[in-house]
């Protein structure tokens, strides 16, 4: 089996767009619509390595998902998502919307793929 791989989105379709990219690729997907339910999961699920987030969400920005994410498991590795932020903070991204291609180089560039 491939890489566990957490994807949390607000959006419904992008999530499960996104979820099918992955598995496309061979991860083994969890998904989770808002930061507090991916929180739960990541606590729950000691296989999960790798944190895909969008930025823009409601209640906890990815950003803060990030930094509570890390202090749950220091080594889990992040890949940001967003149509309207511009990727700071060092932290690998990609802009909505993107294309399988696009998420596979940058998980070969920064997590490592599935």
């Amino acid at each position: 089996m491939g890489r566990r791989v957490l994807v949390v989105d607000d959006d419904a379709l992008i999530l499960e767009v996104t979820a099918a990219m992955l598995n496309d690729l061979g991860c083994e997907v969890v998904t989770a619509l808002c930061g507090e339910d991916a929180l739960e999961r990541l606590k729950r699920d000691q296989g999960i390595e790798i944190l895909i987030t969008d930025i823009n969400m409601p209640n906890m920005d990815g950003y803060e998902l990030v930094d509570r994410a890390r202090a749950i498991r220091a080594g889990l590795k992040v890949i940001m998502l967003s149509g309207r932020e511009c990727g700071v903070n060092g932290l690998p991204f990609i802009r909505k919307p993107f294309f399988e291609q696009d998420l596979l180089e940058t998980m070969r560039r920064t997590t490592g793929t599935c």
